[in-house]
């Protein structure tokens, strides 16, 4: 297997300039990270039934303290990642606790007359019962009463399993999210989970070493979990700002906030703690506006509005402010100043993205041009850790004016491949274009390299020297990144040139674990992306389904191609089959075949069977840097 290399003497001249702009430090997160410190577990490991570990920060010991950022690191990347090492249960006030860096987001428990009201079980089952095995330790062992989905992010709800059990489920306990999480959170990694879940191994990390030369932090918290992950629908829709619950003694004010960091999210505040919690809205870096695993483009205007809200709402009553990640702040009048540069820096982006377009740039050169103000720049929580100026710049320009600069150089160009035919053929043949690319990384010129070197790859991935090659100079511009997904994409895509994945002949199904769990309708929502356009063809198909699971009735139908299903309706000629939800999932991701004795048909098979082949199954394992 190929392996890393060093940093090149122009990546060494990159970091050290830019490690004269970066603010002073002043050493103060690093008290406000470690205040009201408890107790951990040992090298926060955490393994599953199997006895295989789904998050080790013993893997982060290369960062810890003593350990000097080493030239093949961005310095400020560094200091971000060592903040993010800190883990264990903290105090954020009487009565409110979080565990932090037990998976990406942190979970939090509030102490309720009998219990824990538990805000945002991480991502998988196995890091949220160790934090609730955790709290329990050193706060009591005491019942969960309640959950919080603050949104619809699958390190917000995913791990759920780990606090409730099957029973408290069935038996309705509180589980509250703003209006639209269910919906948006199929949409998200469901409907497009399958390309979400493999941009997410780039974007996270997953398949880096974790050394000085891989994986050292995505920005916003370590990395992602690799544990049991579920979705269970809330049983509690918040709706309007200024609703208010009262769970085991906790009283509760919403405040909703759709379109912001999620389509459904929500901030809410706890009187009798005078707390604040900002859920994901407010973090210690710039976020996404866009982010680079792919989700909706965010509406930065908005954001800011309801952070100016939140403001307006609690500041004045806050003595202490949480969020969904990082460390809290704790001061109505650092609270306050926080919220205010947060609000302000995604109205920048907005504002200033769109006075510049309005002067006719495009979004790569809006990109190019846009800075902070000397007053944001000056905050270590204002920088780009997780989004980017320059990212986050064309996702503005995308959500007004869309993917097209206006410049119908643009509006139809070839794809990928073929491009990469002519601009070889254009540079004089293969070898050519290398020899002016390598000339190009001498004079560390990595940008151009990438740029030039991709359309050999993708016209003759054989091309190991092309391969190679861009892998270098991906690797240089991973080296440079403040981001921590851009440096993820960077080395994830280098590890790939490299060593490219053999083909397989059973490939992996992205998305499977949520599919099983999905309520009836949002799972047959599911199925009509996966239907083949050109497989389906003319054909029309009516077909039955009764889950034995819900009691749940609907008629699906294919017809011009395009899947439909109807709740509560039937069609009296066609086959009516019997089966479980999770039955349906095994069938459509291959688990199972027809005939199978947990599907019973009731009439002719054959639509039924015609409308599985009809389904596709996703690779995760698709190609991103090669074609």
């Amino acid at each position: 297997m190929e392996q890393p290399k060093d940093a090149t003497e122009a990546t060494k001249r990159a970091l050290a300039d830019f490690a004269k702009e970066l603010p002073a430090d002043t050493g103060a997160d690093f008290e406000l990270v470690r205040q009201g410190f408890i107790g951990t577990i040992p090298d926060g490991k955490i393994v599953n039934a199997a006895g295989n570990a789904v998050w080790d920060m013993s893997t982060f010991a290369f960062e810890g303290e003593g350990c000097d950022c080493p030239d093949t690191v961005n310095p400020s990347l560094w200091r971000q990642a060592k903040l993010n090492s800190i883990h264990g249960l903290f105090e954020v006030t009487k009565g409110i606790y979080q565990v932090r860096n037990f998976d990406l987001s942190n979970i939090t428990f509030i102490e309720g007359d009998t219990g824990y009201l538990v805000i945002d079980p991480l991502i998988s089952a196995e890091p949220a019962a160790a934090a609730l095995a955790l709290m329990r330790e050193h706060r009591g062992d005491k019942p969960v009463v309640g959950v919080i989905y603050t949104h619809s992010h699958v390190d917000h709800y995913g791990g759920i399993k780990g606090v409730l059990s099957d029973e408290d489920i069935a038996n309705g306990l509180q589980i509250i999210a703003p209006e639209g999480f269910l919906e948006e959170a199929v949409s998200e990694n469901v409907l497009a989970g399958n390309a979400m879940g493999r941009r997410a191994t780039y974007m996270y990390g997953a398949l880096l070493p974790r050394n000085a030369k891989g994986h050292v932090d995505a920005g916003l918290g370590k990395t992602v979990s690799m544990g049991q992950v579920s979705l269970v629908p809330p049983t509690v829709n918040i709706s309007e700002t200024g609703t208010r619950m009262t769970v085991d003694g906790i009283e509760i004010v919403f405040q909703v906030t759709p379109g912001t960091e999620a389509p459904a999210e929500m901030n809410f505040y706890f009187p009798q703690f005078k707390a604040l919690c900002m859920a994901e809205n407010c973090s210690c870096h710039l976020h996404n506006i866009y982010t680079p695993r792919g989700a909706q483009v965010r509406d930065a205007k908005a954001w800011s509005w309801y952070i100016d809200e939140a403001i307006e709402l609690f500041a004045g009553q806050t003595d202490v402010l949480f969020a969904s990640h990082h460390w809290p702040r704790w001061g109505s009048d650092a609270a306050a100043a926080f919220l205010k540069k947060q609000r302000d820096l995604y109205k920048y982006v907005h504002d200033q993205t769109l006075r510049m377009a309005n002067h006719g740039d495009t979004p790569l050169e809006i990109a190019e041009k846009l800075a902070l103000p000397p007053t944001l720049a000056a905050e270590w929580y204002t920088r780009g850790y997780y989004g980017t100026l320059n990212h986050n710049a064309k996702a503005v320009y995308q959500r007004y004016l869309g993917w097209f600069d206006g410049n119908p150089a643009n509006l139809h160009k070839h794809p990928p491949v073929e491009a990469g035919k002519r601009y070889v053929e254009l540079a004089g043949g293969a070898d050519a274009l290398i020899e002016k690319a390598r000339a190009a990384f001498a004079k560390g010129d990595y940008r151009w390299v990438a740029e030039l070197v991709n359309h050999l790859v993708f016209a003759d991935p054989s091309n190991a020297d092309a391969r190679n090659l861009q892998a270098d100079a991906l690797e240089q511009l991973g080296y440079q990144a403040e981001s921590g997904p851009w440096r993820a994409f960077y080395l994830t895509a280098a590890m790939e040139l490299r060593n490219p994945r053999p083909p397989s002949d059973t490939p992996r199904q992205g998305a499977a674990g949520q599919l099983r769990s999905l309520p009836a309708e949002q799972l047959l929502d599911s199925l009509s992306v996966r239907l083949n356009g050109e497989r389906a063809g003319a054909s029309e198909i009516a077909v039955n389904i009764r889950f034995t699971d819900t009691g749940e009735r609907f008629l699906v139908t294919v017809e011009n191609a395009v899947f439909h299903h109807y709740p509560g309706r039937e069609a009296k000629d066609a086959p009516t089959v019997s089966l479980t939800r999770g039955a349906l999932a095994s069938l459509v991701i291959g688990e199972i075949a027809l005939p199978d004795e947990n599907v019973a048909v009731d009439g002719d098979a054959a639509p039924f069977a015609a409308l599985l082949s009809f389904l596709d199954r996703f690779d995760f394992w698709f190609e991103i840097v090669m074609p």
